[in-house]
C-alpha cells in the first residue's frame, strides 16, 4: 500500500492533545477524519511524537498508508480542504518508503518553547507564550541549561507517569536566545534537541531555567537537582501553551 509522509503544522489551544482519546478533540482524530473524508479510507495517522493538550507544533510529521496511488499533492489538499476550519494544516506530503515509520525512523527532535517578559496580558499571543512578570537573567539561564546538556538520569524533568523504559537521554543541545520585540517586554526562546524526550522533560527544564533566570536559583541549583533524581527537587513546570514541536528529522 502506497505510504505517505505528512509534515503538519498546528495550534494545540482547542486540542486534548495529539493521541485519540476518548473523550474531547485531537490532533490525530481530525487528520484522521480528514482522510476518510476525501479518499473513504479508515486510517491510523502515526505521529513522531505526542504532544500534550496545548501544545503547538511547525514540524511535527506522520505517515499515512493509502489503498490508492494518490499523488502527493492531492494528499496534501484534499486533507487540508476537509481540515479545516480546525486550526491545523498539511505543510507537505511526499512519497515515504515501506519500512518508513514516523516515530521509529526518526533521529531527532527540536523543540522550541518561548517565553515572553512583561507587564500587560498577552493579546496577540495568548495561548502561544508563556508569559512572566519581570526580565529574566538570559545568560544565568544560559549557563544553567549548559548544565544540563549531555547523557544523563534525567528523572528529576520526568513527569511522574511518564511510560519510557529509561529515564536515561543525551539531551543535544539546550540553548536560550534573546529576541526583540516591536513592544514592551522581552521575549525569550528556549531551543531543545535531542533523538528523543520524557514525558513532560522540555516544559520540565524550562520551568527550572526560569528559577534560574528570577534568581531563585543559581546554575549550580539546577546541577543538584539533575543529580538528586528526584521529580520534587524540579522547578514549577512550564505551562504547555509556550511549547512547540519545531522539527523532526530522519
Amino acid at each position: 500500500m502506497p505510504r505517505y509522509k505528512l509534515t503538519i503544522e498546528y495550534d494545540g489551544t482547542p486540542f486534548v492533545g495529539w493521541q485519540v482519546q476518548a473523550a474531547g478533540r485531537t490532533v490525530q482524530g481530525v487528520l484522521a477524519e480528514a482522510v476518510r473524508r476525501f479518499s473513504g479510507e479508515e486510517v491510523v495517522v502515526h505521529g513522531a511524537g505526542r504532544t500534550d493538550a496545548g501544545v503547538h507544533a511547525t514540524g511535527q510529521v506522520a505517515h499515512i498508508e493509502l489503498a490508492r496511488d494518490w499523488k502527493p499533492d492531492t494528499v496534501r489538499d484534499a486533507m487540508n480542504a476537509h481540515l479545516r476550519p480546525h486550526p491545523v494544516a498539511v505543510l507537505e506530503a511526499e512519497p515515504a518508503a515501506e519500512d518508513f515509520h514516523a516515530r521509529f525512523s526518526a533521529t531527532g527532535r527540536r523543540y522550541l518553547y518561548r517565553i515572553i517578559a512583561r507587564r500587560p496580558d498577552l493579546v496577540l499571543e495568548r495561548n502561544r507564550a508563556w508569559r512572566v512578570l519581570r526580565p529574566l537573567d538570559t545568560q544565568a539561564m544560559a549557563l544553567g541549561a549548559a548544565r544540563l546538556i549531555g547523557r544523563h538520569d534525567f528523572t528529576t524533568f520526568r513527569a511522574i507517569g511518564c511510560q519510557a523504559a529509561s529515564p536515561v537521554k543525551t539531551l543535544d543541545r539546550l540553548a536560550v536566545e534573546t529576541v526583540p520585540l516591536e513592544g514592551p517586554g522581552m521575549e525569550i526562546r528556549v531551543h531543545a534537541q535531542a533523538r528523543s524526550f520524557l514525558h513532560h522533560q522540555v516544559r520540565s527544564m524550562v520551568g527550572t531555567l526560569v528559577k534560574v533566570g528570577e534568581g531563585a536559583w543559581t546554575p549550580d541549583d539546577v546541577s543538584a537537582a539533575l543529580e538528586a533524581a528526584d521529580r520534587t527537587r524540579c522547578g514549577p513546570m512550564a505551562p504547555s501553551a509556550g511549547l512547540y514541536l519545531a522539527e523532526v528529522s530522519y
